[in-house]
């Protein structure tokens, strides 16, 4: 299965490095406009600051950075690279320095960065996430108990049964599985079910 990592919560993190303070924010987000929303909402909180430097990743989606001022490559790379190493997708992490008057150089700008971004990941935790498919499908009462060991077998989630004439099905399962799925389902049924696929869908593993 496909899989990645996203925060468990927020975090929040305090660095101070030759007096100037280091305040990471580290926020879940599901999509870049959620994650631009939240930025603009942190730089009007700490309009006072020097720099609010940033990062988000979106899983599917646009990976950006910005060191707002800081010398390039010393605030926006070092953050990004600390949640590309570990995986982690779906968040926003905005680090705000008020200047303690004393210059760091990029490479201690780079540490205070990322060192800052570590503590609040660590602060907010990781859960595990897969790429799901999304199926569903009628199938006839005779070959339902076939039918949902199969399911168990490739590893399936069986989201909501209807029961009517037919029995309706809605499953996920691990993205890898459709294939086995949809040729075991035409074994068992001669051919007679047709699967309605959608996705990707997101899913704690």
């Amino acid at each position: 299965m496909i899989s990645f990592f996203i925060p468990a919560g927020s975090g929040e993190s305090e660095l101070i490095v030759k007096r100037s303070r280091f305040l990471g924010h580290l926020v879940p987000v599901e999509s870049e406009d959620q994650a631009r929303q939240i930025l603009t909402e942190t730089r009007k909180a700490f309009h006072d600051a020097r720099h609010n430097c940033w990062c988000y990743r979106i899983y599917d989606g646009p990976e950006r950075f910005s060191d707002d001022g800081e010398p390039q490559g010393s605030a926006g790379t070092p953050m990004l690279e600390v949640f590309r190493r570990e995986d982690v997708f779906n968040f926003i992490c905005v680090v705000t320095r008020y200047f303690g008057g004393v210059l760091l150089g990029t490479g201690g700008l780079s540490r205070a960065y990322s060192d800052c971004a570590k503590e609040a990941l660590l602060k907010a935790g990781l859960t595990r996430q897969g790429e799901w498919t999304a199926v569903s499908f009628s199938c006839a009462y005779p070959l339902f108990d076939r039918i949902r060991t199969e399911l168990a077998a490739l590893g399936a989630v069986t989201e909501d049964l209807a029961y009517g004439q037919d029995i309706r099905i809605r499953a996920l399962l691990p993205a890898e599985s459709l294939g086995n799925l949809q040729a075991s389902l035409q074994e068992i049924s001669a051919g007679k079910i047709t699967v309605t696929v959608s996705g990707p869908v997101l899913r704690g593993t």
